[in-house]
């Protein structure tokens, strides 16, 4: 834990018209007016009225996000809407999850508290920062170098220590670090990577984007005799780039 997190256009209307209202602000300010660094109340305000109305109930999760300050883990040009509950450019035509689907992926990971997890797609740094919030130990790979520095950076300057940062392709995982209890993919591939369900432990939870344009989002569990699938609710998130793009669909299954 903390010594002192995507990347996607979520599609909301796919899911209930109860989800609709997220795709808009936090709503009237009624945060002091007084300068605040660490921006709680608007933090509070963006899980009451936000997260917590797309029926996350995770204890753990809302408790991680409230604890987690996403204004650091943007631009400069977007911390004035950090706190509402929406994608954000992060440069290099990357994206930022909104932090209302953040929280159920998280959610649907099951996540107990003592989990090794790797993230495919750390972008800025937040969900990785959401899950050090949660489990003792984050790996997290991204492929565009500038965005892994400067999530590595804001990680560190944030106390975040049992997050580690590689800049690489995710497609094949991190070997040398598996097996992982939990795997979280932020981009979106036409097939399973094989190597990710193969870095699985047994009882592990591997989630995804698996499509091209509209995309499933997809649970699998690795169980003794193999893993089960389950399809959640479509996503829109953008491509994964490397050798994801080059792999023959028929190497990871549908």
């Amino acid at each position: 834990m903390r010594t002192t997190h995507g990347r996607l256009l979520w599609m909301p209307a796919l899911i209930g018209a109860q989800l609709l209202i997220l795709g808009c602000g936090a709503g009237s300010n009624d945060c002091p007016l007084t300068a605040d660094p660490t921006r709680q109340c608007e933090r509070d305000r963006m899980i009451d009225r936000q997260i917590v109305a797309l029926g996350v109930k995770n204890p753990a999760v809302l408790a991680a996000m409230r604890r987690t300050p996403r204004h650091r883990f943007v631009p400069d040009s977007s911390s004035a809407i950090a706190y509402d509950d929406r994608p954000l450019p992060i440069g290099h035509d990357q994206w930022t999850s909104r932090p209302g689907l953040i929280a159920y992926m998280l959610e649907a990971l099951e996540l107990r508290g003592d989990e090794k997890v790797l993230e495919i797609g750390t972008g800025l740094g937040y969900q990785a920062a959401v899950l050090a919030e949660i489990v003792p130990a984050v790996f997290t790979i991204e492929i565009i170098e500038p965005l892994a520095k400067q999530a590595a950076k804001t990680l560190a300057e944030l106390g975040y220590d049992n997050v580690t940062v590689r800049t690489g392709d995710g497609y094949h995982g991190w070997p040398e670090e598996a097996p992982f209890d939990a795997i979280i993919v932020a981009a979106a591939t036409d097939h399973v990577p094989p190597h990710l369900l193969q870095q699985l432990a047994v009882g592990g939870r591997l989630l995804l984007p698996v499509g091209t344009l509209i995309q499933n989002l997809v649970l699998f569990h690795r169980t003794e005799d193999g893993y089960e699938r389950t399809e959640l609710l479509p996503v829109r998130f953008v491509p994964m780039t490397g050798e994801a793009e080059e792999a023959a669909p028929s190497q990871g299954g549908r």
